[in-house]
């Protein structure tokens, strides 16, 4: 999905695939680095069907194999221009301030988890980082190889974030009710693990009997999951959390609308507008 975008926003400012390239799969490596890191850290133990690497290598090998795609992340990057050139400097910054973002995304999670009381900005703010920042990149570097210059490349960014909260918005949705056939993850998944996710915040700060029950029950482990998703439900995090993802797919859809943009490119992105709001996995 990600090395997608940045190649069709390559392609959508007038440039071609082969000049992006290195970007998307810079991009591509700091995704699959970021899931490396995220088993590790949460516990998962499946990850697409498959054991989690760590699992399998140890947690000491998968992030290692996690820092040495970091650093080949950076490296691919100056095939554009060489390691000094304005294109490689430019997309390097872009890609060490995701990483920062993604790094207090992911720590933002876990404080999450061991609190009884997070807001909705809050947790909008975890999305932000942890997904939508490296989104928003995707496309700034698409743009930025495309040939675009720093005020283009900024603007396609701003899709990319909005793509990017709708994602990880659908992502929370299939971790409490995505089936486990597709996702390749147990079912409530994230109800078990007590993630402060925006359904579970939604609902917990919604301020209904179905809320504070939930609230009672999410501060003791164990508990039947079903029941809690049950209560998320009812208390409205379910649809509170659908509509916000539709929102961001369509202000994404604006942005991308008002940019100027190669048309055959534009309609490989609003595909992928609609993919990202529709997926079940």
């Amino acid at each position: 999905m990600r090395a997608a975008l940045t190649l069709a926003c390559a392609r959508a400012v007038g440039g071609a695939d082969r000049q992006a390239v290195p970007a998307a799969a810079a991009v591509e490596m700091v995704h699959n680095l970021s899931l490396l890191y995220d088993d590790v850290l949460d516990g998962d133990t499946v990850r697409r069907h498959r054991a989690a690497a760590w699992q399998v290598f140890g947690p000491s090998s998968a992030a290692r194999s996690a820092d040495a795609m970091m650093l080949t992340a950076f490296d691919v990057l100056s095939e554009a221009d060489g390691p000094d050139g304005p294109v490689a400097r430019e997309a390097s910054a872009a890609l060490m301030d995701v990483l920062i973002q993604l790094a207090v995304g992911e720590s933002l999670d876990l404080v999450f988890e061991g609190r009884t009381q997070v807001t909705l900005a809050e947790c909008l703010e975890m999305v932000s980082g942890k997904t939508a920042s490296l989104f928003a990149c995707a496309c700034r570097l698409g743009a930025l190889y495309g040939g675009a210059d720093r005020v283009v490349c900024a603007q396609w960014a701003e899709a990319g974030h909005d793509l990017g909260m709708a994602f990880q918005l659908v992502d929370d949705l299939l971790g409490i009710w995505g089936d486990p056939a597709v996702t390749g993850k147990p079912v409530f998944n994230d109800l078990k693990n007590r993630k402060m996710s925006v359904p579970v915040v939604a609902a917990l700060t919604s301020k209904t009997p179905a809320g504070d029950e939930l609230a009672r029950l999410y501060s003791q482990p164990g508990g039947d999951t079903a029941n809690l998703a049950r209560l998320v439900e009812e208390a409205g995090g379910r649809a509170w959390t659908r509509d916000r993802a539709a929102q961001h797919a369509t202000a994404a859809h604006g942005r991308l609308r008002r940019l100027t943009a190669v048309p055959s490119a534009l309609e490989d992105l609003e595909a992928l507008c609609t993919v990202v709001i529709r997926r079940v996995h």
